[in-house]
């Protein structure tokens, strides 16, 4: 017998098409749908991780799956259900708000109607998120070809959050709102790895890990008909949905859990700082719709993706790797690959996120927006001060010029250099004809040793600082890089350990 206080939310049927109608979901396919994700639910004791990324298909599977679970008595529907929402902390600011608050009413409506829903977002580990790369580390705008993004923003978070349950359980199910319709790849890929006849398939990358696929079949018609004629059960308005897809005239970007899944570039919700496309229609149709506060995002998101044109990459550019060696290749090692950002260049980013932050905080919807966080600004400073030698410390100042405020800097428990000491280096080294980066370099590494007992591998250091590519006026001859049609390079190579 049922609990009298239990609360079962009705489960709609919706507005009916034609049987004949073979394109359209009907009644009778839903009213199948539903019991088939209640067999698979009570099929074993694997819990269950729901990828969310706020968008249509995505909603659509857990709203199919949670009216199909809303059928069962509460005793039946004990097993664990994790939704996890991928924030890349780049994400369109507009979606973040959006999923943030849709999360927070699912774990209400869960807690209420005592479903066994658990929202939360995953983010990037702080070394991996998109700044620290970008202006911390130099890393250039990604493209087509080097997405050095996706596995460090979107598949490492979902992954860390899959294994942990793994670890926990055994075993998990992994639920995405992926669909065959959306491309002839996707219903390869989704067909290579399940055995006729089976619910499940094996993930592609994770061990331990299964995938369920409860709208595999419905056409994108079938979505946007279901989310209209079911209401959300956690309290949501399916119609702001639409809203928000016609004002971004975008699509879905899904949750990244391999590299199967299609990253998105192709003017979708998603990252808006994303150069992977020449043109970010989604947010230019935002602005156009009225969301003005906007526009300095997308002006620094062009402002990026101008950094990847092979005539200007010499202007943007290190000429050496981040491994110090200068790269060159072609039949004459005419051409180059071109190195991370120059430290100019990540300042100016820095200075324009800085600025596009005040701006958006002042004219947009959240007086609170971040669009770079304090924990990152305090890593690029280290990665500034430990991997650049940037003596003059450089970050503070100019946060304090654009913002007008100070954060609370962390104190070096070590003396070090100073603007000072780096006038009177650059003084000597060009009296001396000395490489002012290579001396910078020892002496870094002298104060890093400092007051150690043992200096292990303390000449295999000095060795590779000595052995960096430090004369690059050789590397400048002519016919390398006079000629814009010159700057070309494969940057597939431009790795965590090669760049």
């Amino acid at each position: 017998m049922r609990n009298p206080t239990e609360t079962k939310p009705d489960v709609p049927t919706m507005a009916l098409r034609k049987e004949q109608d073979k394109d359209y979901l009907t009644a009778a396919r839903l009213k199948e749908l539903q019991e088939q994700v209640r067999e698979v639910y009570l099929s074993d004791a694997r819990p269950w991780v729901i990828g969310y990324s706020g968008g249509k298909d995505s909603t659509s599977a857990l709203q199919l799956i949670w009216y199909s679970l809303a059928a069962l008595p509460e005793k039946d529907r004990q097993k664990p259900i994790y939704v996890i929402a991928s924030d890349t902390m780049v994400e369109t600011p507009v979606i973040v708000d959006y999923i943030d608050q849709t999360l927070q009413k699912i774990n209400l409506a869960a807690k209420k109607s005592g479903m066994p829903f658990h929202a939360e977002k995953v983010v990037p580990i702080l070394e991996n998120r998109f700044w620290v790369n970008m202006i911390g580390k130099g890393y250039p705008a990604p493209y087509r070809r080097f997405r050095w993004c996706t596995d460090r923003l979107k598949i490492d978070p979902a992954n860390r959050f899959i294994n942990k349950r793994v670890n926990e359980f055994g075993e998990v199910v992994l639920i995405l709102g992926v669909r065959r319709s959306e491309s002839n790849t996707r219903a390869q890929v989704m067909s290579l790895h399940r055995r006729p006849g089976e619910r499940l398939s094996r993930h592609t990358t994770l061990r331990s890990a299964w995938v369920y696929t409860p709208i595999e079949h419905f056409s994108t018609n079938d979505v946007w008909t279901y989310l209209l004629s079911a209401p959300s059960p956690w309290g949501s308005n399916n119609r702001d949905l639409v809203t928000m897809y016609r004002n971004a005239q975008a699509g879905e970007c899904p949750l990244v859990v391999d590299t199967s899944t299609p990253s998105c570039g192709n003017s979708r919700f998603g990252c808006w700082v994303c150069t992977v496309v020449e043109r970010d229609r989604s947010m230019e149709a935002m602005i156009d719709s009225g969301e003005d506060w906007m526009q300095p995002l997308l002006d620094l998101r062009d402002w990026l993706t101008n950094t990847r044109n092979p005539a200007e990459k010499h202007k943007y550019r290190e000429l050496r790797r981040r491994n110090g060696r200068i790269q060159k290749w072609g039949k004459d090692d005419e051409k180059i690959i071109w190195g991370p950002y120059k430290m100019e260049v990540r300042q100016q980013i820095l200075r324009q996120l800085l600025q596009a932050q005040l701006a958006v905080r002042r004219d947009g919807p959240d007086a609170q927006a971040v669009l770079i966080s304090e924990e990152e600004l305090h890593e690029i400073r280290r990665l500034w001060r430990t991997e650049e030698g940037d003596w003059q410390d450089n970050l503070p100042e100019l946060y304090r010029e654009v913002v007008g405020a100070d954060l609370n800097w962390v104190e070096e428990d070590a003396a070090g250099s100073s603007s000072l000491d780096n006038s009177v280096l650059q003084a000597v080294c060009q009296e001396q004809g000395i490489p002012q980066g290579l001396v910078r370099e020892l002496i870094d590494l002298e104060r890093d040793l400092q007051g150690l007992g043992r200096r292990s591998s303390i000449y295999e250091k000095i060795d590779r600082i000595l052995s960096k590519d430090w004369d690059e006026g050789e590397a400048l001859r002519p016919g390398t890089t006079d000629s814009p049609d010159l700057l070309e390079e494969d940057e597939e190579d431009f790795s965590t350990d090669a760049a």
